[in-house]
């Protein structure tokens, strides 16, 4: 890094980069002003691994051994970096923050800034996690909710009669509260080990709406804590593009995955990327919309070849 450049100074130069440089051309010749980097999901990696990736044409991974010892995780940088490859991010996923063990949740906390440490061996810049999951609440598509924009707590969560969903509203709420001071605790951690904190939705019945979601990552007020999106999870709660517009600039990372709806709309099943319900190309171009330079990493699709997903990939990137 060089010299005066603080670690703030350099994620922002890297989120800008490319900004209105056209770097790829989707169908019809419509172009492109920002460049997607290709990625998928392992563990610790070894050589085998990297190497297996590279020759598919993925460019880096996110590791899911969030609590590899230092060593570990330095010999794992150390073979990346001579190989070309980047381990861009790191997978906490769960955790634990509305428990009603202040001790187990004290120790959730604690494993986070361990993981935040592991990112910043491995050379990673920012941190997948989900700070809680409730239970109960209405059906995907019945969702419509009423909430303070301040405090981000919700006052309705369907249409007309909620007396059904009380004790849902009163949990969301607490869920709420209990991840803002969590992530407001764990933000001085990020800032230190130079890792973003990029908060997930993944199916734990909270902020499941665009709208909301954006306005709890916003109302953070630290570029320590921004949003994972996986382009996959939310079909089901709303359109792909309509998260990606809501969220804009706080998405720090995107995961790559596709859903099936059912023909009526309601439920459905994950599917391979590219087999499902996702309109890829409307969702290339809303990423372009908001400048997003950065990370496409698959999750799912195990079942293909790395070179199929390679190749899905790259037609998404494309806006195919």
């Amino acid at each position: 890094m060089a010299s005066g450049m603080t670690r703030r100074s350099f994620l922002a130069s890297s989120v800008a980069l490319g900004a209105g440089t056209v770097l790829s051309r989707g169908e019809d010749g419509v172009s492109f002003s920002t460049r997607l980097r290709k990625a998928l999901i392992r563990g610790l990696p070894d050589e085998k691994t990297l190497l297996a990736l590279k020759e598919a044409g993925f460019e880096g991974m996110e590791c899911s051994a969030w609590s590899a010892a230092p060593a570990a995780a330095e010999a794992a940088r150390r073979v990346a970096d001579a190989l070309g490859m980047r381990i861009h991010s790191v997978l906490r996923g769960w955790c634990n923050v509305n428990g009603p063990d202040a001790d187990q949740v004290a120790a959730d906390l604690d494993s986070v800034r361990q993981a935040l440490r592991t990112a910043r061996i491995l050379g990673a810049d920012a941190l997948l996690l989900v700070p809680c999951k409730i239970g109960g609440g209405p059906q995907p598509w019945e969702f419509a909710y009423a909430f303070d924009p301040a405090t981000c707590l919700v006052t309705r969560v369907v249409e007309g009669d909620n007396s059904r969903f009380e004790a849902y509203i009163a949990e969301h709420n607490r869920a709420t509260e209990t991840s803002r001071r969590a992530l407001e605790a764990l933000a001085p951690a990020a800032e230190a080990e130079g890792v973003v904190i990029a908060v997930e939705n993944v199916w734990n019945n909270l902020w499941v709406k665009p709208d909301l979601f954006a306005a709890f990552v916003r109302s953070l007020g630290s570029p320590w804590i921004r949003s994972y999106l996986d382009l996959g999870n939310h079909v089901k709660y709303a359109p792909t593009p309509e998260w990606i517009a809501a969220l804009g600039s706080t998405i720090a990372r995107c995961h790559v995955k596709d859903f099936a709806l059912n023909p009526d709309g309601h439920g459905g099943k994950f599917v391979d990327i590219r087999d499902g319900s996702n309109d890829w190309p409307a969702i290339r171009a809303a990423l372009d919309r908001i400048g997003y330079n950065g990370w496409m990493t698959i999750e799912g699709s195990g079942g293909l070849s790395l070179q199929e997903q390679s190749l899905r990939l790259d037609r998404i990137i494309a806006g195919k």
